[in-house]
């Protein structure tokens, strides 16, 4: 009887909550009204062309805020890690030596899966590249505000929803892939990577495209104020969680696949040796 009455008490709270939230969205409809066309904010969260920041006396998009800031919170979460978390690892994992063993080990495998031949450099790359993707999308989640050049109130937006950063990342990832068939096979390994050429592109733009669509749905969510009570709560939290995912598996699984493809190593056979093994198949 009292799990029943408990119940019945949850689901009554729950739906007094919902009929307050209705009648809040039914009488306070016609009091908000904004001052920015929906199709005005849409395109400045696409090309920042008004809600800048200023930077040193320089105008910049509020998306390389958030890749400076990001940055320095991963450079300063990992040298924390290195000084005093792993040095008192033991050979009997904590939670924390486990969860920071798992995510490498994750890492690792996929470069040596991907790429057997050479893999030591691509392991670290991808790891870095995978961290800042995830905590840079994650990042928006904060919603930490600067104040832009118009005098407002702006919220930081994940990094790579500025094309820009995400063109960054996507050539950034194309000259480790090229690196990698440099150092592998000379200028056979610049001609496979090159012939690719469309790779970067595809790689900035989806990481663009995939990160702006959660940003302009919670945008066009936040504009309309029938749409602002709790909708925006796991519409944010939602699409975050999955771009993070997502982008993060998509870049580093794409890279380490190129990587590994370009850096296999191709040594011509002998005229002779291939000779001598025709020979052999036609006596057997």
């Amino acid at each position: 009887m009292k799990s029943r009455t408990k119940k019945i008490i949850g689901w009554s709270v729950v739906a007094l909550i919902v009929v307050a939230l209705v009648v809040g969205i039914i009488l306070t409809d016609g009091m908000y009204t904004s001052s920015e066309d929906i199709s005005d904010v849409m395109q400045d969260a696409v090309l920042h062309e008004e809600n800048q920041v200023s930077i040193f006396g320089y105008n910049v998009n509020p998306g390389l805020v958030s890749a400076f800031v990001v940055t320095i919170i991963l450079l300063a979460a990992a040298a924390l890690i290195r000084i005093f978390a792993i040095p008192r690892f033991r050979l009997v994992p904590g939670k924390f030596q486990l969860a920071v063993e798992s995510i490498v080990g994750w890492f690792d495998k996929l470069a040596k899966t991907n790429s057997p031949h050479r893999n030591s450099f691509l392991g670290a790359y991808i790891f870095g590249a995978g961290c800042y993707i995830f905590a840079g999308t994650l990042f928006e989640l904060i919603g930490a505000a600067v104040v832009s050049t118009a005098g407002n109130s702006v919220a930081l937006p994940a990094p790579l929803s500025d094309i820009n950063g995400a063109i960054a990342m996507g050539f950034l990832s194309y000259f480790v892939i090229l690196s990698g068939g440099i150092v592998s096979n000379g200028m056979r390994g610049v001609g496979r990577t090159l012939k690719d050429f469309s790779l970067p592109i595809s790689m900035s733009f989806r990481l663009f495209g995939a990160l702006l669509s959660g940003l302009l749905v919670t945008e066009l969510v936040y504009y309309y104020i029938a749409l602002s009570f709790v909708l925006p709560v796991i519409v944010g939290v939602l699409f975050t969680l999955l771009h993070a995912l997502i982008q993060t598996y998509v870049l580093v699984m794409l890279t380490s696949l190129f990587y590994g493809e370009v850096s296999e190593s191709h040594v011509k056979v002998p005229k002779e040796k291939k000779k001598k093994a025709k020979a052999v198949k036609v006596k057997q």
